[in-house]
């Protein structure tokens, strides 16, 4: 009899896991759900798994090295900061990830903060909700039309943002030390360096990966150079914030505000002073979702998933192996 493949999933953001456990069955991998994201509970759990998928919780070093057999971690998402990768190629484990699947919808879910907050939509509907038909608190309303927009990061997401907001008439920038000045222009698009983009950008959109580098990159330096009008949108990682810098920085009046759909810790929110903040609109790390987009997402990870088990090239892979 074939050896049954064990599959730990830690956590995940699916409507059910009908799709996992019958694709999974089909190829003799069971599919175990731990629904934890504690580290000790997943080290546990995944070592004697075949593959391990995750979503949030953190694949530490010390998890992956217990690991007995584990071929592949997968990260049902983008971002892969969750997931100790070079521990993960020291033990030769294929780590993926799915790098396409929502760039329509961070795009808009992007361009739909930015323009709640150009058009204070959200301040205008909570003073109908709370029976004034008025715009108290939202007069200082200016057109988009010739005002300039900062995108840090130009990848995919960034480049849909750029051409979805080029028709509303604003100068797009961008700080991207990877990315060429030509292929910038092809969305035109003008690359320019972090510190003069801040100073000139109405609207700061950040669109970079979580690395060593961008750790805490949007900190008290990065506001202080921001102009006063301007306010910073971030649909990529929490951890990208200084979120007292920021907190600092909207309520001392150095910038006008925040639109956010992560923060650094998105568990214990109560706590978080941007919650109470004026000026600030903040949406449950929603902005990947879409019907589609999840289908999406869940076929392309378990895909690669019985791609390795079957010892196959997967199609995102993240590591050389």
């Amino acid at each position: 009899m074939n050896k049954k493949y064990k599959v730990v999933l830690t956590d995940h953001v699916y409507p059910d896991l009908e799709y996992e456990t019958e694709q999974l069955a089909a190829v003799n991998a069971e599919l175990c759900y731990l629904n934890s994201r504690d580290e000790e509970a997943i080290a546990s759990a995944v070592h004697d798994a075949d593959a391990v998928i995750t979503c949030y919780a953190n694949i530490s070093a010390s998890a992956i090295r217990g690991m007995t057999q584990c071929r592949s971690i997968t990260k049902t998402g983008i971002g892969v900061n969750n997931i100790d990768v070079a521990t993960a190629t020291d033990c030769g484990i294929q780590v993926m990830n799915v790098p396409d699947y929502c760039i329509e919808e961070v795009s808009d879910h992007t361009v739909a903060l930015i323009m709640s907050m150009a058009r204070k939509v959200v301040k205008l509907s909570q003073n109908v909700t709370e029976g004034s038909w008025s715009m108290k608190g939202a007069r200082n309303i200016s057109r988009l039309k010739g005002k300039t927009l900062g995108l840090l990061g130009f990848g995919k997401i960034a480049r849909r943002i750029a051409e979805k907001m080029e028709p509303f008439g604003m100068k797009t920038l961008s700080y991207d030390p990877y990315i060429s000045a030509e292929q910038m222009q092809a969305y035109s698009v003008t690359k320019d360096s972090l510190y003069e983009i801040l100073e000139q950008a109405h609207v700061v959109s950040l669109n970079l990966p979580l690395t060593k580098e961008t750790d805490h990159i949007a900190n008290e330096d990065f506001f202080s150079r921001m102009r006063s009008d301007a306010f910073l949108v971030n649909t990529s990682r929490g951890g990208l914030v200084n979120e007292s810098a920021l907190y600092q920085a909207i309520v001392s009046g150095r910038i006008s505000g925040a639109a956010l759909d992560v923060l650094n810790d998105e568990v214990n929110i109560t706590g978080n002073p941007l919650m109470g903040c004026k000026n600030v609109i903040i949406t449950p790390h929603s902005a990947f979702y879409s019907a589609e987009s999840t289908q999406e997402l869940r076929e392309k990870v378990i895909a690669d998933v019985i791609a390795v088990m079957q010892g196959k090239q997967p199609l995102y892979p993240v590591n050389k192996i």
